[in-house]
């Protein structure tokens, strides 16, 4: 009998390098180059698969996992878990251009669907979840829904698929469960000795009940911990802010830590009645006068000259950015971190949309605008935020002092959302779609039904225009998502290719066709949708 020599320690890889490059290019060796070198190469590698896997040799087995944790919540009636199973199954279009055809997008629908179904309190089907991960792990927005309606079980298929990983990153705890709060030894157990995830999502978790506790707990290590890890658990501390917070607050202040002393800043400049808002407030107001030597009482601005040491434990970040001057940089920090009910009585009295219709001199007009816009948004101060948003009516790159649409969306989020709709329904019906898409993302779904007329309404002036669709994808995207499903039916009449005008663009009325059909599809989708899920 022939003795067999040792395969060489790369023949694998040379096999597998031939493959890839072509025998023509690399024949691999023992095969004889030429046309019969393809075949001599899968031979070769069924020969050494064969090798390959009789080298194996037995190992000890594994021991088997534990069985997964029982899902108690209600199971998916029959319609939804079919539907899920349609949702998941779905893969974005990969044709190119801005024509995507009249068939609703499937994927974009599934976010809507976990959280009515999550809503609901139903239990995710066990035969979806690894394709519920799958889709959850190549998108990180559907991550917090998706493992919130898998439940445990997402953990505990995790930890037998490395592909899923994430699942024990993003739950907190890595599924660990959390001793109760009457568990005092657990909890102190816990926090002294378990891994960081553990801390931070026993520490949210107590902030949630009882803030007191939750911020006790933390000041017994605060001194060891690592100064990313005190960055963290300070933010923890946003959950619930109250006054009975700036003690520990102030002491952090001190830290060592630049970030830490900023993330403690700006927490008490949240609070109007901490010391820390209080120094700010005396800081901002001597930056800032009336002047009554005018033809009208105007605001005249005289930013600070040096950013001292007590500036800097506050906050103040003394380093501008590049491009940005030191003493507007610290100016609007200043006044960014005062409370907002300090300027009526610096200003005579006056509400706030009389403060901010007043002329600013010198050019300051836009930084201290937007240093209040900041501070409105930071204090959650609604009626701050409508003066400086104005009317709709206003230019579209701002208003009375908002300076920009991304300024706008942030101060529209302090107010109320029936409120925030009629603001973007009354600015899209004056300016249109082009600059309405950053303030739409901010309103609540399914949109108001004065929002989703304005939206349609503007749809439809655009489609009448005869321009192309594809420069209100967005927008329709939005649409589709968002839009009342009640609304189909007024839609249908957009659904009809309508007569080209002669300034029509070449095909235009057939791509809006196209666009509306596939949003009424969408909309009565989601109508199906929500009834599966209401069923049981």
């Amino acid at each position: 009998m022939d003795k067999i020599s040792a395969p060489a320690p790369d023949a694998w890889e040379e096999l597998v390098t031939s493959a890839l490059l072509g025998t023509a290019r690399r024949t691999p060796p023992g095969v004889a180059p030429g046309p019969e070198a393809p075949v001599g190469l899968l031979d070769a590698a069924a020969v050494e698969t064969v090798r390959r896997r009789a080298g194996l040799r037995p190992a000890r087995a594994a021991q088997r996992p534990q069985p997964a944790p029982e899902d108690t919540r209600p199971p998916l009636p029959a319609a939804a878990a079919r539907r899920l199973a349609m949702l998941l199954a779905d893969r974005p279009g990969t044709g190119g251009g801005g024509r995507r055809g009249t068939a609703p997008d499937l994927m974009e629908l599934l976010p809507q669907w976990l959280a009515t179904a999550n809503a609901r309190g139903y239990a995710a089907p066990p035969q979806l979840l690894p394709a519920l991960l799958d889709a959850a792990r190549g998108r990180t927005d559907l991550r917090p829904a998706a493992l919130a309606f898998a439940g445990s079980r997402a953990t505990w298929l995790a930890r037998l698929n490395p592909d899923w990983r994430f699942a024990l990153r993003a739950t907190p705890g890595g599924g660990t469960a959390l001793p109760s709060p009457q568990d005092t030894a657990g909890v102190r157990l816990l926090w002294e000795e378990g891994l960081f995830a553990e801390r931070v999502a026993l520490l949210s978790a107590i902030r949630a009940r009882e803030p007191a506790a939750a911020r006790e707990l933390l000041a017994t290590t605060w001194a060891t911990e690592r100064a990313e890890d005190r960055l963290m658990f300070l933010d923890s501390l946003r959950t619930g802010l109250g006054a009975d917070d700036e003690p520990f607050l102030e002491q952090a202040l001190a830290d060592r830590s630049r970030n830490v002393r900023a993330t403690a800043a700006e927490l008490l400049s949240a609070l109007p009645g901490s010391a820390l808002a209080a120094r700010m407030a005396v800081r901002a107001g001597a930056c800032v006068a009336l002047d009554h030597t005018q033809d009208r009482p105007t605001i005249v601005v005289e930013a600070p000259h040096e950013c001292d040491s007590g500036m800097e434990r506050d906050g103040v970040v003394a380093k501008a950015p590049s491009g940005r001057g030191e003493r507007s940089w610290w100016f609007g920090q200043l006044v960014e971190a005062a409370p907002l009910g300090v300027w009526p009585g610096r200003f005579g009295g006056r509400t706030p949309e009389e403060i901010v219709a007043l002329p600013v001199a010198d050019d300051w007009r836009d930084e201290l605008h937007a240093a209040w816009c900041r501070a409105a948004v930071r204090q959650g101060d609604a009626r701050w935020a409508r003066a400086l948003l104005g009317t709709p009516a206003a230019p579209e790159a701002g208003g009375p002092g908002a300076v920009s649409l991304a300024e706008r969306a942030r101060l529209l989020s302090t107010l109320g959302s029936a409120e925030r709709a009629e603001w973007v329904a009354a600015f899209i019906a004056t300016h249109g779609l082009s600059e309405a898409f950053q303030l739409l993302g901010v309103c609540g779904v399914p949109w108001a039904a004065p929002l989703g007329r304005a939206v349609v309404d503007a749809l439809n002036i655009a489609r009448d225009a005869g321009s192309y669709p594809w420069s209100f994808s967005g927008v329709m995207g939005l649409a589709e998502r968002c839009l009342d499903p009640a609304e189909a039916g007024r839609l249908e009449g957009l659904m009809a290719v309508p007569d080209e005008g002669e300034d029509a663009s070449p095909g235009a009325g057939g791509y809006w066709a196209e666009a509306f059909q596939r949003l009424v599809t969408t909309l009565r989708l989601r109508a199906t949708m929500a009834e599966e899920l209401e069923v049981g």
